[in-house]
């Protein structure tokens, strides 16, 4: 496949470039794996936000104030990036009957949820005031952790079809795990990294009058993972395929919603 063999949806203008390809099978009729992945988005938000909420308030020592940082970073990553990807760029969609466009209203749960059970699981307490060491070791410990496990969900979201990716790998058939490894480490293992980061940096907010601290942290820790994420993909798409990896190739799929 070379792109001189993609051009722009007829009458769309500068639209979205389409594939029109034999070999790009439509994805899975629904099956067990894509009803697992329909009861999960309703079950994990519903049951374990609140489990989330809790243990996390025990690890802050009661303090609500670091639990809403704490969760805030996953949860507003989990609207802003997917939803800025689904329905204004149109590079992926869910599969799925509740959507708003190509996007599930409850998906920010959906994502924080698991991102912030995942960071309890890896990330012990610190036992000191953290440093810029500690804040690096912690980053790359929940970076990698949310990099596979994300990497893992997507690969079977996608084999599924209950996730239908539209960038140049999906329309020209590869399979799911190359879809899947072209954005997932990169994008979450980063997103990792400054959640981290962020959450080491929340030990300092224990100190009595920190509360400008506390806005400072809040502010940037939320920019910092909203931002520097989709820099390192595009970098990355950049090296390996000359392009951003931001625009979308659209090709016939056929497929029952769950």
């Amino acid at each position: 496949m070379t792109p001189s063999s993609i051009e722009p949806e007829p009458g769309s203008g500068h639209g979205v470039p389409t594939l029109s390809l034999a070999s790009c099978p439509p994805p899975p009729p629904p099956g067990p794996k894509r009803r697992f992945f329909g009861v999960y988005q309703y079950l994990v938000p519903l049951t374990l936000f609140p489990v989330s909420y809790m243990l996390w308030l025990r690890r802050e020592g009661g303090q609500h104030e670091l639990v809403w940082l704490a969760l805030s970073v996953p949860v507003v990553f989990g609207y802003v990036v997917p939803g800025l990807g689904t329905n204004w760029l149109g590079l992926w969609e869910i599969n799925t009957r509740l959507r708003l466009g190509r996007f599930r209203p409850h998906h920010g749960f959906v994502f924080g949820t698991g991102a912030s059970l995942l960071t309890l699981a890896c990330l012990p307490v610190a036992e000191s005031r953290s440093g810029i060491w500690e804040c690096v070791r912690a980053g790359f410990v929940v970076g990698s952790v949310l990099g596979f496990w994300n990497w893992l969900y997507d690969t079977y979201a996608i084999k599924s079809g209950f996730i239908l990716i539209h960038n140049r790998l999906a329309a020209e058939g590869y399979a799911a795990e190359v879809v899947a490894t072209d954005h997932a480490p990169v994008l979450f293992g980063v997103f990792g990294l400054c959640y981290g980061i962020v959450l080491r940096s929340m030990d300092a907010l224990h100190a009595p009058g920190a509360s400008v601290a506390y806005w400072a942290v809040l502010i940037t820790g939320n920019l910092a993972c909203l931002i520097l994420p989709v820099l390192a993909y595009v970098l990355a798409s950049q090296l390996r395929w000359g392009e951003s990896g931001l625009k979308a190739y659209r090709k016939p799929m056929k497929g029952g919603s769950s």
